[in-house]
């Protein structure tokens, strides 16, 4: 059975991820005073920036909604919000990575649901789902806001990521998670496993790690303690702590994969693709880790090197 689990998770991995292409859509809402205003803006900013500068994500493809109208930002309001998800949902094809952010305040309302507060009337927990569902691709979802743990209940999905600044509708303060969450992605430290990019995972553990530093250092009691689910389960896990949640989220990165440059040579084009694939089947497996007994493992380890080596002097000989 371990061996089986083992395999599909290879299989994930080893998707053709040289098709993927990144969009994302990052919205500060309605801030109740300049104190969280400045400081929404930074963190959105800052985000995008990394996105746009450090990533190389083609402007078209980054959505930014934020209180106040200016370059290249849209007023979050609830219409601009949806004509934002009606974008994604023509652009985005199945391979895609698709992130969408929520910064700012939340509230809970009665019966668990739960809202992010825009420019204007907002949004429920359930309009958001019934807006991302038609949405292909891989999913990341991140209310950073207070008051979201409803949301990752209502969004949780098999294939899809989805992590709240709170773990229960009870934590409704001002949220610090986004910033720690931000900084991950330029942080070397952030890269656990340093392989040179920063997963999901690894920005949520950096968040939580931030956040807990935050609160002992004012030698005050947390208000918030982020969850992460990508199982589907809608139950969620904190860095840190046993679960079954995060075998997704080490396997997402906002960092674009490698590119396949193109070659008229169609025998080496496929060696491209066969190089990336591999080295995804070898992140999968080194996730899987875990699951499987030790002799298994080694000899899942060997086959995939051994071919990624030959690969790679194939490579080598056409080039």
């Amino acid at each position: 059975m371990m061996r089986r689990v083992a395999c599909l998770l290879m299989l994930a991995g080893a998707s053709p991820a040289f098709a993927a292409e990144r969009y994302a859509l990052i919205i500060t809402g309605a801030s109740g005073g300049s104190q969280y205003a400045e400081k929404y803006e930074i963190w959105r900013t800052s985000l995008v920036t990394t996105l746009t500068g450090g990533f190389g994500y083609p402007e078209d493809r980054v959505f930014v909604l934020g209180e106040e109208e200016g370059a290249r930002v849209r007023t979050s309001t609830r219409e601009n919000v949806r004509a934002a998800l009606a974008g994604l949902r023509r652009r985005a094809a199945k391979d895609d990575v698709v992130l969408i952010v929520l910064i700012g305040h939340g509230t809970v309302l009665d019966g668990d649901g739960a809202k992010f507060n825009l420019v204007g009337p907002d949004l429920t927990a359930d309009e958001w789902v019934e807006l991302v569902n038609p949405i292909a691709g891989r999913l990341v979802f991140i209310n950073a806001a207070s008051g979201g743990f409803p949301f990752l209940q209502k969004l949780s999905g098999r294939g899809r990521v989805v992590l709240t600044a709170t773990d229960t509708s009870a934590q409704q303060f001002e949220t610090v998670f986004p910033e720690f969450f931000v900084k991950a992605f330029g942080d070397p430290s952030a890269d656990l496993d340093k392989n040179g990019k920063v997963s999901i995972w690894e920005a949520f553990s950096y968040g939580s790690t931030g956040v807990r530093g935050w609160f002992d250092a004012r030698g005050q009691l947390a208000t918030e303690r982020s969850l992460l689910d990508d199982n589907g389960d809608g139950l969620g896990r904190e860095a840190g702590a046993p679960g079954l949640d995060g075998v997704v989220a080490q396997q997402t990165f906002l960092q674009p994969d490698r590119v396949v440059a193109p070659t008229a040579n169609s025998e080496l084009a496929d060696l491209l693709r066969r190089r990336t694939a591999l080295e995804g089947a070898l992140e999968a497996l080194r996730v899987s880790k875990p699951t499987l007994e030790p002799e298994d493992y080694d000899q899942q380890l060997e086959k995939l090197l051994l071919e990624l080596a030959q690969v790679e002097r194939r490579i080598r000989a056409k080039t």
